[in-house]
């Protein structure tokens, strides 16, 4: 039997879409268990929705500039009590603004924080968990922070708007209006630290639209904010430059605690067991590069399969020649063909997909055989 447990092709194929694409791929030579998987980012809560039988609901919120939008998180009753899932991408993601309109100056997440306050208010929750990725901001949380009743004061008084620009002139922070929160858990796939040269600004700022110049502001600017609130330990912890700072800002703001996505994602589909009733795991996103052997969704899935003995094979849009190099998968096979655009790959990603597959299905027989 094999096991199919892909994560999204970012721009092309949910993860759904993908382990399809890989099903239809390997016709009838294999019996196929499906089992798509998210880490923190984009698709979280949709996997651990659909693994908990949860349901979705929708509430208003503001989107990174301010407009109002409705957006979907999850909900999930178990033992008589209510856990919301919520994807901070879904209110403050950088898919909610066209590539001219983005200014990360502006950008928040107050409307992450909107949610968190629809969950409590309105399902009177005992735990959040918050997916991480994805994001257009780059605020430190504060703007969730100020959704939550947290005042930024500046020597004019409190701010009225709370983003990066604004938060240049802040000389104090108020958390004695800050409402009373559950147990909240942020999922996150990244280890970089809030600030410095690996941070938040400096790593992820120019993907948001983010010049050299404001790279430096948006690090001080944030550098205040960890002085102001006595927060260094939380700024400094792994994780805490995820999605603009939003890690640094759960911890401070709203006494979270950070986890890999992937752990939470594992336990609730149950893949230790499902990889020991394989004979071979096929698995695979969008890039795999650097950033995939921190430990995000394929390399993790990789290292299960090492533990219970069973070989794990992967398909991308692109490979890494330094994945390639780290020997994790037993076969490793990029979907795009020679002299193929990105574009055209993206847009045909379900068909190469399905087509890089079966021209392997032979190779992994024998993958499996030799073990």
């Amino acid at each position: 039997m094999a096991l199919v447990a892909c994560d999204k092709f970012k721009g092309s194929l949910d993860a759904i879409q993908a382990c399809s694409a890989v099903q239809r791929g390997l016709g009838d030579a294999w019996q196929v268990d499906l089992c798509p998987v998210a880490d923190g980012g984009e698709g979280f809560v949709a996997t651990m929705v659909a693994a908990m039988n949860g349901t979705m609901v929708r509430a208003h919120c503001a989107d990174p500039l301010g407009r109002d939008v409705l957006a979907d998180y999850g909900i999930v009753e178990q033992g008589g009590q209510s856990t919301a899932f919520i994807e901070m991408a879904a209110a403050s993601g950088l898919w909610r603004i066209d590539p001219a309109e983005r200014d990360i100056g502006r950008a928040s997440t107050f409307g992450t924080g909107q949610l968190i306050v629809d969950a409590i208010h309105r399902h009177a929750v005992s735990k959040i968990i918050i997916g991480l990725g994805g994001s257009a901001t780059n605020d430190g949380g504060a703007g969730l922070a100020a959704a939550l009743g947290v005042n930024f004061l500046t020597a004019r008084g409190p701010l009225e708007v709370v983003n990066p620009r604004t938060l240049r002139d802040v000389v104090a922070v108020d958390f004695s209006r800050r409402i009373a929160l559950p147990e909240i858990i942020a999922a996150c796939d990244v280890d970089n630290p809030l600030l410095g040269p690996n941070g938040a600004s400096a790593v992820y700022g120019p993907q948001k639209g983010a010049t050299a110049e404001d790279v430096l502001w948006l690090d001080e600017m944030l550098g205040n904010i960890v002085a102001l609130t006595n927060g260094e330990t939380q700024a400094f912890t792994a994780g805490a430059g995820a999605a603009g700072g939003l890690g640094f800002g759960l911890m401070r703001f709203a006494d979270a605690r950070l986890q890999p996505g992937f752990e939470l994602v594992a336990a609730a589909l149950r893949l230790p067991d499902r990889i020991a009733a394989a004979d071979l795991v096929i698995t695979g996103e969008g890039s795999l590069d650097d950033q995939s052997l921190a430990g995000k969704g394929p390399v993790a899935i990789a290292r299960l399969c090492a533990e219970h003995g069973k070989p794990c094979v992967a398909v991308a849009g692109k490979v890494s020649a330094a994945v390639e190099k780290a020997g994790i998968f037993a076969d490793v096979a990029a979907i795009a063909p020679c002299g193929i655009s990105q574009e055209e790959s993206m847009a045909r990603a379900g068909e190469l997909l399905e087509t890089a597959v079966r021209d392997r299905v032979s190779r992994w027989g024998m993958i499996v055989r030799s073990v």
